[in-house]
């Protein structure tokens, strides 16, 4: 093990694994603004000015981002025996912590999601178990492993539905806790958030020729660099399309459009450089952008015009 990483304690060994593959100040902020977000909107939907309650909030954040862990725990389980033989600098492969490790950390993450909906969110049980269903599912690869990795689009077509399914877990704290039915205009809300994974997963996955790493799958390795950006903007455009027929649903503005449409923009300046000039550089810029975009869609369909509501 590199740097004597094995003499860490177990928790300083977390640590750095969390900054490697789940920074918690990275996903942290994004996962907030998605739980925000979802029920902002929902509110808004509903022609509502005020937001839930801060518990229900808190509720939401914590289901939300443990899923999420959850889902890169399974990934470590689901990738390893790639990870063994192409990418042995990640931490499970070089040591840093186990598998076995991981399991531990995984029950105790279930038996809290669990805690916490049986003690103050019992309803929303059934919402939960169904993410959670999905979320074995693709932790199996749906049990058809070998046939799935051979088609990426359908890999990634596949598991991107586990972040809409989040989202629905995120928003019935305010319209199922409520006793309400969940607003028509949710649907559109979800249909971003779904390509939003798209558009992140594919701008993560786009490399120059050189950067391309033997056994480990991206987008422009199978469909060449120029091609995986045009499909990257192809994914940008519906999910602003989506976007932009989720504003109306939330009754928004002229100036909610415009600023839609300039962030558009904007994000393709990046995608357009880098097919001018394939560098690292250009294509992490890539990787940013998507980033970027997802948390301020998020923001801009449900958290600021709460925000706006509320301040």
């Amino acid at each position: 093990m590199e740097n004597n990483e094995s003499q860490l304690s177990l928790l300083k060994r977390f640590w750095i694994y969390q900054k490697e593959r789940f920074p918690l100040f990275g996903h942290g902020p994004l996962i907030a603004a998605f739980s925000f977000s979802a029920l902002g909107y929902s509110r808004v939907c509903q022609g509502l000015d005020t937001f839930v309650a801060w518990p229900e909030y808190l509720g939401a954040f914590f289901i939300s981002f443990t899923l999420f862990l959850m889902l890169r725990i399974f990934d470590e389980f689901k990738d390893n025996e790639d990870d063994l033989k192409y990418r042995t600098y990640l931490p499970v492969p070089r040591g840093l912590v186990s598998l076995k490790e991981l399991k531990v950390l995984g029950v105790f993450v279930v038996c809290s999601q669990i805690a916490v909906l049986s003690i103050w969110y019992p309803t929303l049980f059934p919402f939960y178990i169904a993410v959670f269903i999905y979320l074995i599912l693709m932790g199996k690869e749906f049990f058809v492993a070998e046939w799935l990795k051979k088609k990426p689009i359908l890999y990634m077509v596949s598991h991107m539905f586990i972040i809409p399914f989040i989202d629905i877990v995120a928003s019935s704290f305010d319209w199922s806790l409520n006793g309400v039915e969940a607003p028509f205009g949710l649907l559109f809300f979800f249909l971003v958030s779904y390509f939003n994974g798209m558009v992140i997963e594919i701008g993560r996955k786009i490399k120059t020729p050189e950067n391309e790493e033997p056994g480990v799958t991206s987008y422009s390795g199978e469909w060449g660099p120029k091609r995986a950006v045009w499909v990257w903007i192809g994914i940008l455009t519906i999910t602003l399309l989506s976007a932009l027929s989720a504003s109306y649903y939330a009754h928004a503005g002229i100036l909610s459009y415009i600023i839609l449409i300039g962030l558009y923009v904007i994000c393709l300046i990046p995608g357009f450089l880098f097919m001018n000039n394939m560098t690292k550089k250009g294509s992490k810029a890539i990787e940013i952008i998507s980033g970027v975009w997802t948390l301020l869609m998020y923001l801009i369909l449900g958290g600021g015009p709460m925000l706006a509501n509320l301040f």
